[in-house]
């Protein structure tokens, strides 16, 4: 195929190998700056340590694209296939969840070699044209890898912070870089006529199973505000007994609030009358003008009613989206870290929305354990919007939702307000 000044246009299978090349070179500059200690961590059950990550990435590709389809492949440890898988019933026994951090063995050392192995038959299946798949069916398996390690990127990236904040030295993964701490500048709002409209991924491109079917919505006229809710303003919630007024809190956001003691967001304290917080950069100041981030669905639904206003569903956010450049602070930027106050719906953190993480209509999960990618977790989470600093920007367009439950908060998280017109 060639375009039209006459150059041969790569193929898809082509641009999908070089996608693999580039995000496999990512995950590990993302462990770049860590020693082997730090490899191992797990603080908690929801996290995974940096080399789990490193190595369920790898299985993912060696699971569904080398050991179905590349005549003659060995694996190089056939045990990997239960110590690194994570949720696919379809695919074997998994090692448990909560124990990852317990897996000393293999060693670092081993993963790496594990990744290299799986790289080098990827490479050869490619050169080769080798692998029992049509074309386009091994091109969206590799993407879907491709985008499934870069979720774990993203994951990688909060778990360490989370297992680092453990830490009573507050050790830096990366240089600090200046802090400015600065006043909230003013909101400003934008308007939407709303109508009769339609979300969900359109076709081109990739997208995961969950953001499709395309498909109709109504929407009544409605604002979202130019930017997340800043640091400033949550204090502003905080000073004003937000944390301590029952009648802004859902029952069920209360009664977690009260279990686990929440009176500011995860990672701050207050230290000779100055907020901090604890980053990848170290200890900072808390930035008035940052977003906020690291608060949950119910705290967040708690502000907006403290506020006067509201969380945007996911329909909104995505109608307001849909036309806009996707400029922000991504992973790529370097920061791991909301900086700064500025406008625009990228970025920065992920941003509640009022919508339950469920299935669009006409939605038919794939056959096999791939489809257990998304469409199981389809229950009693919430939907966010707008990729965070610790994403890739390859990852957004408009139609991207990830999802969490509405208690969790290691994760980028933040918030947008919205109202009625």
């Amino acid at each position: 195929m060639t375009n039209l000044d006459g150059r041969a246009e790569p193929s898809p299978v082509s641009a999908a190998s070089d996608l693999f090349e580039t995000v496999r070179a990512q995950s590990l500059g993302l462990v770049a700056p860590l020693n082997d200690e730090d490899m191992g961590l797990q603080s908690m059950e929801d996290a995974s340590p940096p080399k789990w990550h490193l190595a369920h990435t790898t299985w993912f590709f060696e699971e569904f694209i080398l050991k179905p389809s590349l005549p003659g492949y060995r694996p190089k440890d056939d045990r990997f296939a239960v110590l690194f898988n994570s949720y696919y019933v379809q695919a074997g026994p998994r090692h448990t969840r909560s124990r990852r951090g317990l897996l000393s063995r293999p060693t670092v050392t081993d993963v790496l070699s594990y990744r290299s192995h799986v790289e080098d038959a990827v490479r050869e299946g490619l050169a080769r044209d080798t692998f029992a798949l049509d074309p386009e069916r091994l091109e969206a398996l590799i993407t879907l890898g491709c985008h499934h390690e870069m979720q774990h990127q993203e994951l990688l990236v909060t778990d360490l912070l989370n297992a680092f904040s453990y830490n009573p030295l507050l050790p830096a993964y990366i240089e600090p870089k200046p802090a400015s701490v600065s006043a909230v500048n003013e909101t400003g709002w934008t308007g939407y006529d709303g109508g009769l409209l339609e979300i969900g991924h359109d076709g081109e491109g990739f997208a995961y199973d969950c953001e499709g079917p395309r498909h109709k919505v109504w929407l009544d006229p409605y604002r979202l505000c130019d930017r997340p809710v800043t640091n400033g303003e949550w204090i502003a919630f905080m000073e004003d007994g937000g944390y301590a007024n029952q009648t802004l809190w859902l029952m069920e956001g209360w009664a977690v609030r009260e279990k686990n003691g929440w009176d500011s967001p995860l990672y701050w304290w207050r230290q000779d009358g100055v907020w901090w917080t604890y980053t990848l950069q170290g200890p900072r100041p808390v930035d008035l003008s940052a977003p906020v981030v690291h608060v949950s669905y119910y705290e967040a639904d708690a502000f907006a009613r403290w506020a006067g206003y509201r969380l945007p569903t996911e329909a909104e956010w995505e109608a307001a989206a849909e036309p806009t450049d996707i400029d922000g602070n991504f992973l790529e930027n370097g920061a791991f870290m909301p900086v700064g106050r500025r406008s625009g719906l990228w970025g920065d953190v992920w941003q509640w929305t009022s919508s339950d993480f469920s299935p669009y209509p006409g939605f038919t999960p794939p056959e096999g354990a791939i489809g257990e990618y998304n469409g199981k977790f389809m229950v009693n989470q919430m939907v966010l919007r707008g990729g965070s600093c610790a994403t890739p920007r390859q990852q957004m367009r408009a139609s991207y939702r990830t999802f969490f439950y509405p208690h969790q908060r290691w994760q980028m998280l933040g918030l947008r307000l919205a109202a009625d017109q």
